[in-house]
């Protein structure tokens, strides 16, 4: 019999036993739910079976792995409801929008109206599938057969997806009588799921699942309305693009159209800059435009272009940046570990700012600081400022949007800009592409290419750059008077030739291995752009270099 070893302790199971029955064993040793296996190093769903020794650790809910695992389940099962109440048509024609707070924007576009009454029949029906335990059955498929079976479900989404897929073989799950393709890792029943709400947004539906820092406790989101209608912006662009997921835009780039596709989404985010411009010009008052978004949003680049098209209205635009507010080094906050915490409130020296600003309100001359990283000090270098009657101040911080950062600046003075990357392009209708993925792809190439950094150092960090976020950016982003969208739908295809090389580098070994594998699986997705093709003003630009601003 196979040797299994946990925790340093060995023991024999019969071959053919499932990682299921071995994670229920040790269920009551964790506080969240078992979600996935790591066994001898490799990642192994539960509906897998033991067949030879081997070391095996568990992935839970709170897991970055385990947390992905549980979402993508439900989908699949909300997918499966939708076709048990409203038919096969409205089945294939549901996609996955995009995320609202915890939740899931989903749509259906097969004719039914969407109703209070049918959004509760379909969560009751998605409750009946828990409470029944319905196994999810995964099977191998040659890639024709695959594609005929999706042909057969009217998802063309994913045929045109899987035209570019360089494997002979795909990897398809069965709930009953709904086959579909899912970008990773499945759980191996319909009793998983134990925490969902189901409720009627806008024209859709919002399927609310657990968070991963207490899977455990649903908590539903506030309306984010603003973001909401951000992200539906963007998703029109892609329609108008005629892109609505990733097969349609290998489909363009392969139909030689990527510098006209390039061009307009280009003139989209210009026209959009130039509106939020005049909205800034029109209001008098405002001396302080106040810029915020979370890592590896494009602030710096939108800073920029945004200065422009100030400059088009007369306007006077001088950027600054928050960083050289910060406390001095041996005055920053700390992490529990004894790392300094950069982004918390405290490592800003919150009354200098205010006290420099309202000066600068009042038509004084103010000597501004800049900080120094090597030293970790403040220092005053004779860059004095004066604003005049066409002036404007144009900050960029992580802070920007936190009232208490600008306390004293009467509310008329200040305009709140939220920018980040707000990815609405899908892999197919039932997987999308978390914004969060974008966002860490840009990082690590900019980093790479400015600071040297290894894509290892930058995914081990990003957990704690998320955090920051968590608790500094996204509670206030609805208090931005406009939101700024910098994703750009071909972006992934051009970023893929600079990120691939640098996850590549991470060795089997290393802790960050299965992140950089799940990254190199969903960029093999796209087919490459050259970065030729990228005005020198790009958002992307300052990611992957040649931007004509300094960034």
């Amino acid at each position: 019999m196979p040797v299994i070893t946990i925790n340093g302790v060995s023991k024999e199971y019969p071959k053919g036993t499932s990682f299921e029955d071995i994670a229920k064993e040790y269920q009551p040793e964790h506080k969240y739910r078992i979600a996935a296996v790591i066994f001898n190093g490799k990642i192994r769903e539960l509906m897998k079976t033991v067949k030879k020794d081997g070391e095996l650790s568990f992935v839970t809910y709170a897991d970055d792995i385990g947390h992905k695992t549980m979402r993508r389940t439900a989908i699949m099962m909300l997918i499966k409801a939708i076709k048990d109440i409203c038919g096969a048509k409205d089945q294939a024609k549901t996609k996955i929008e995009f995320t609202i707070g915890n939740g899931y924007y989903v749509t259906m576009r097969g004719g039914a109206e969407i109703t209070d009454e049918l959004v509760k029949k379909i969560s009751d029906r998605f409750q009946q599938l828990i409470d029944e335990k319905l196994p999810i059955i995964k099977k191998v498929y040659p890639l024709d057969e695959a594609v005929e079976l999706f042909r057969k479900q009217g998802m063309t989404d994913k045929v045109a997806l899987l035209k570019y897929r360089r494997s002979s073989q795909i990897n398809i799950y069965k709930l009953e009588d709904v086959y579909d393709y899912f970008y990773g890792y499945m759980l191996p029943n319909t009793s998983y799921i134990e925490h969902f709400q189901l409720d009627k947004y806008h024209d859709g539906m919002l399927l609310t699942l657990p968070m991963k820092i207490d899977p455990n406790l649903l908590k539903v989101s506030e309306p984010r309305e603003k973001l909401f209608e951000t992200m539906r912006l963007a998703s029109d662009w892609g329609s108008m693009m005629g892109i609505d997921n990733v097969g349609d835009l290998n489909n363009k780039i392969c139909g030689g159209l990527i510098n006209e596709m390039i061009l307009v989404q280009e003139a989209l985010q210009e026209r959009r800059i130039g509106e939020i411009a005049k909205k800034i010009h029109d209001r008098k008052d405002i001396k302080f435009v106040m810029i915020a978004g979370p890592s590896s949003s494009g602030k710096t680049s939108f800073a920029n272009r945004l200065s422009i098209q100030l400059r088009t209205y007369g306007m006077v635009p001088h950027p600054i940046s928050l960083d050289n507010y910060f406390v001095n080094r041996e005055m920053t906050p700390k992490h529990l570990d004894g790392s300094y915490d950069f982004e918390c409130l405290g490592a800003m020296d919150i009354e200098q700012f205010n006290t420099d600003m309202t000066k600068l309100l009042n038509g004084e001359r103010v000597e501004m600081p800049e900080f120094n990283f090597v030293t970790g000090k403040r220092e005053m270098n004779g860059d004095f400022l004066q604003l005049g009657p066409n002036d404007v101040l144009v900050i960029e911080g992580i802070h920007g949007l936190n009232e208490e950062m600008s306390y004293s600046l009467p509310a008329s003075s200040k305009f709140k800009i939220y920018i980040s990357a707000l990815t609405t392009l899908n892999i197919d209708s039932h997987n999308r592409i978390p914004t969060t993925d974008s966002r860490l792809l840009r990082r690590i190439v900019r980093d790479a290419r400015t600071r040297g950094a290894s894509a290892k150092n930058t995914i081990s960090m990003w957990p704690s750059v998320r955090a920051g976020e968590e608790a500094n950016i996204f509670p206030f982003q609805e208090e931005a008077d406009e939101m700024f969208n910098s994703a750009q739908i071909y972006e992934l295809a051009v970023i893929k030739q600079y990120a691939e090389p640098l996850l590549f580098s991470i060795g089997k070994d290393e802790p960050e291995y299965y992140e950089a594998k799940r990254l190199l699986k969903f960029l093999d997705y796209f087919v490459s752009v050259d970065s030729s093709f990228l005005p020198h003003n790009s958002i992307c630009r300052e990611f992957v270099g040649g931007s004509c601003f300094k960034v």
